[in-house]
Order: structure tokens, then sequence, then C-alpha cells
């Protein structure tokens, strides 16, 4: 059984890449991690913790993520959870609130507003005619925060290391 679950949602491979990279940072400190797309979650019940991150798109959750949260709230209520987002894109990324819906969710399984993470936009990743227009303007380019992202996923690792 796994002890660590990193789940993410994800349109264009950004927020599983910071998945990945939390995932990597919190196994440093001995835990055993699984890193997932949210949507093969049907239960969080082999964990003992979780961490969940969807991409914010038009200030929405992806729907996958979403459902994670729905399907498994009374499981999520009695473990630790943390939350992130990623997409908002230029060089001063400022957090930004979750959707009505994942702020209540987060609200009845105890967890935090979620964390805001710069996104990435290329022509290579982009997906559909909005994005690609966005691709080819001022705001494409990877805006993530990998110290800020390691750094959180740090302070992660270490509150599970205290709870042990």
């Amino acid at each position: 059984m796994a002890e660590i679950l990193v789940a993410y949602a994800t349109k264009m491979t950004g927020t599983k890449e910071i998945a990945e990279a939390i995932g990597a940072r919190i196994r440093t400190a001995s835990h055993e991690v699984t890193v997932l797309d949210a949507a093969e979650v049907q239960t969080v019940a082999p964990y003992k913790a979780v961490v969940l991150g969807s991409a914010l798109y038009a200030g929405r959750w992806r729907p996958e993520a979403v459902k994670l949260l729905k399907r498994n709230a009374d499981l999520l209520a009695k473990r630790p959870v943390w939350l992130f987002h990623s997409g908002p894109l230029g060089h001063e990324v400022a957090p930004q609130n979750a959707p009505k819906k994942v702020r209540e969710l987060a609200a009845r399984i105890g967890a935090d507003e979620p964390k805001t993470f710069g996104g990435r936009i290329s022509p290579q990743t982009a997906v559909g005619f909005l994005a690609k227009r966005m691709a080819q303007g001022p705001m494409a380019g990877d805006h993530r925060d990998w110290e800020a992202i390691d750094l959180w996923a740090y302070e992660i690792a270490q509150q599970l290391v205290a709870a042990r």
C-alpha cells in the first residue's frame, strides 16, 4: 500500500509535470508515493494522505479532479489533504480563488484553499482553438516556479514526517 497519493487533472501535461515533481520531493522524505491521473483514482482508501492538483481554465477545475473530491469526500475528511491548481500565465502569478464548488468541498474535507502555481502554454502542447491562439501570443511560455513548487512539496513532506 502506498502512503501518499499525488493525483492530478491536466489538459496539456503541465499540471502532470507539477504533480510528478511534488511526488519526487515527497519521496525524498522516505515516503512511498503514487502519482496518478485523477481520472484513474476510484478511491483514496489505500492512502494515508492525498495531494490533488488541477489545471485551472477560465476559473474552473478539470472535471475529473472535482469528481475525485466529490466521490471521496468522506474518506478525504479523515486524512491530510493538500490542493493545488496551475494555469495562470505571466511573470507575476497571483493566488487564484478556487471555483465555488472546490472551495465548498475543501471546507467539507478540512483542506486549505488550493495553492496556485503558474501554468505553461506552448504551441507544442496547446489543445483547442483558444489555447493554440494563446500559445502564439505574449503569454506563451512556461510560467511555473519550480522553486516554489519544490518548497511547497518539501513543506508537505515535513508535515508528513512530523505526523508519523
